[in-house]
């Protein structure tokens, strides 16, 4: 399709990834505050669902600060939210999980366990398990090799890692940068045992069509990501659109995955 308009009149609801499909980590696209304003003024409601490790409040914030203001959407859920809930209701995998915790992340990611009845440890070796929200900005996030340390003691206390981003890797300011999920590739990989939400688990897909308010059949789920939006939105039996203004551009491999369309970007 050559502008979103044409598919917009067609659902009734848009669940909308953020990083490169609304913004680039920096600044938002040409053309997608128009776009979010249209859908707002026929009554369609818009949530974006991140893989952010961080909460949906923060992410509100970081959007405000590029001009993404809470007028042009009805609601954010991130994976970051939903990890919070479950270490706050201990449900599920997260019912075995112990109450100290070794954090590796930023500290803008705090958020995600802030207020809970948990204890930071200073060691891998204190704690109960790996809470991982990916690279910081001191050890930086273009190479996995200065966190190997931090992974192999904790694969030596044997702690599980709660992963609170999925992805792999973003494109920020034209720049490629790992995230926790590649961290959580290594760790798995190495033997570690991984807890992760987020896309493209289904089951994000239930709270983030709660707040959106529409029928799964009438809904369309809008990414750059093959691995996780995409993939995660036929997972859920939603409808996807792929925009090819972020991670996967070009020539990347779609495996076979269905999508209703294919944009070049989110513009009306």
């Amino acid at each position: 399709m050559s502008g979103f308009g044409a598919l917009a009149a067609r659902y009734e609801g848009f669940i909308l990834d953020l990083w490169g499909v609304v913004h680039d980590g920096v600044r938002p696209y040409p053309g997608v505050a128009e776009t979010l304003a249209r859908l707002r003024d026929a009554g369609k409601p818009v949530v974006f669902l991140s893989n952010a490790p961080r909460r949906a409040a923060t992410v509100a914030r970081a959007l405000a600060a590029m001009g993404i203001g809470a007028e042009l959407y009805t609601a954010i859920m991130s994976s970051g939210e939903a990890v919070h809930a479950q270490l706050r209701d201990r449900l599920g995998e997260f019912s075995t999980l112990g109450r100290r915790f070794y954090h590796l992340g930023p500290p803008r990611d705090r958020d995600v366990f802030m207020g809970l009845e948990l204890a930071q440890m200073d060691h891998p070796a204190q704690a109960e398990f790996l809470l991982n929200t990916g690279p910081d900005d001191v050890l930086g996030a273009q190479r996995a090799e200065p966190y190997l340390p931090v992974l192999e003691a904790a694969l030596r206390a044997g702690l599980p890692m709660v992963c609170a981003n999925p992805d792999l890797e973003v494109i920020r300011d034209g720049q490629r940068i790992l995230c926790a999920g590649y961290l959580a590739r290594i760790y798995q990989a190495r033997g570690g045992v991984v807890i992760a939400r987020g896309k493209p688990d289904p089951a994000i897909y239930a709270p983030t069509l709660a707040l959106l308010g529409t029928d799964r059949a009438r809904t369309v789920a809008v990414g750059d990501s093959l691995r996780t939006d995409i993939a995660g939105a036929k997972a859920a039996g939603i409808d996807a659109c792929w925009v090819l203004s972020g991670i996967d551009a070009r020539g990347a491999d779609a495996q076979g995955l269905p999508m209703v369309a294919v944009l070049d970007s989110l513009a009306w």
